[in-house]
């Protein structure tokens, strides 16, 4: 079962909340929508499940045009952030419920139950009512009703946002586990690069609506086609520095400049934006083409075992992500070194010209 969306548009109140996208997705796929809050996540799903028409394109499911069809006559399942169970009925009758609404024969339907259960860790708890669960029991619980269905697209709208980060780690795991053996087509929305890359698979990039790239995820990852899918695909988002590359070297200001490598002698003289990861930039020398970057310190902000440390100087204001607790006082002094051989470019409409070249160039 393919799914293919062709230029499709939503608009609601005459609001754009879809703009001209096109997507083609395969069977046994699995996708990350990956977008920030409003970026259309959720309108691109609802379209996918039949929930909402399109008000221009086509939806084609296994080439049969679906556009017109709502969700009851789609083979589709999904699972929301909420904890979505029918509170009075069992975990097992919670899972069983689209079998009996499908009319499936009884003993067909305590075989899917007893097996999905088994296969998310809650089939000692079937008897149990969902209020009688952990946050993480539930939600395997909704998750066993959209598997058990057996439908060709499964939807995840979000589904670990209100799970504790280790719960998300081992629901993550799992996910993978579950769909290496089904050739259903799942799409998982999240707002999290990190999470989209944990989870493999493609990735399709949102903003306002419109895709921004798709593509095997650790390639969106390396080789963003924009700024915007860099910064997208970027936590936190990717360091942009406005340069200007002359005959023998890229310069940002008298002190920031370094010579151009057999790569960036390539580009013609002129005015681009240079990107650099946060996790790329260092306390200390990496290589021997670092940047020294002199900075003053604005927060530096632990999370956990890492520390995002935010900088600035007259021109810039930089974030840089260390591994470790690091402390700082505001306004304090600091060296940064940027490796050159990782540096992004990009002309100043946002294209990209340079992929960094441990990565293979472009």
């Amino acid at each position: 079962m393919s799914l293919i969306l062709e230029n499709i548009d939503r608009l609601v109140g005459g609001e754009t909340y879809i703009n001209d996208v096109s997507l083609e997705l395969q069977p046994g796929s699995f996708n990350a929508l990956l977008g920030r809050t409003l970026s259309g996540k959720t309108s691109l799903m609802r379209l996918m499940a039949g929930l909402d028409a399109p008000t221009r394109g086509r939806v084609w499911m296994n080439g049969e045009d679906v556009t017109g069809r709502s969700v009851r006559k789609r083979n589709v399942s999904m699972v929301y952030q909420q904890f979505i169970n029918y509170p009075n009925l069992s975990v097992y009758d919670n899972i069983a419920s689209p079998l009996r609404l499908a009319r499936v024969k009884r003993r067909e339907i305590d075989r899917r139950v007893r097996e999905i259960a088994e296969m998310l860790h809650i089939a000692p708890f079937l008897d149990r009512l969902p209020l009688e669960l952990s946050g993480g029991q539930q939600q395997r619980t909704a998750m066993g009703r959209a598997l058990v269905k057996d439908a060709d697209i499964i939807l995840f709208d979000e589904p670990l946002v209100n799970l504790d980060y280790k719960l998300r780690e081992e629901f993550r795991d799992e996910l993978r586990a579950v769909f290496a053996e089904r050739n259903c087509i799942a799409v998982y929305a999240t707002t999290e690069p990190a999470e989209a890359l944990a989870l493999g698979g493609n990735s399709a990039v949102l903003h306002e609506g419109r895709l921004v790239q798709y593509g095997r995820t650790e390639e969106v990852y390396h080789r963003p086609r924009t700024i915007l899918s860099a910064e997208m695909f970027s936590e936190p988002p990717i360091n942009i520095i406005d340069g200007c590359v002359s005959g023998t070297e890229v310069t940002f200001d008298s002190g920031w400049h370094f010579p151009l490598d057999d790569d960036l002698r390539a580009l013609p003289a002129g005015e681009y934006r240079f990107g650099v990861r946060a996790s790329h930039i260092s306390l200390t020398p990496q290589a021997g083409d670092d940047i020294e970057m002199r900075m003053s310190v604005d927060l530096a902000e632990i999370s956990g075992s890492e520390t995002f440390l935010h900088v600035h100087n007259e021109r810039v204001h930089l974030t840089v992500h260390l591994a470790g607790v690091h402390e700082f006082c505001v306004d304090a002094p600091v060296t940064l070194y940027v490796p050159t051989h990782k540096v992004y470019v990009f002309d100043r409409e946002g294209a990209v010209v340079h992929i960094p070249s441990h990565l293979g160039g472009i």
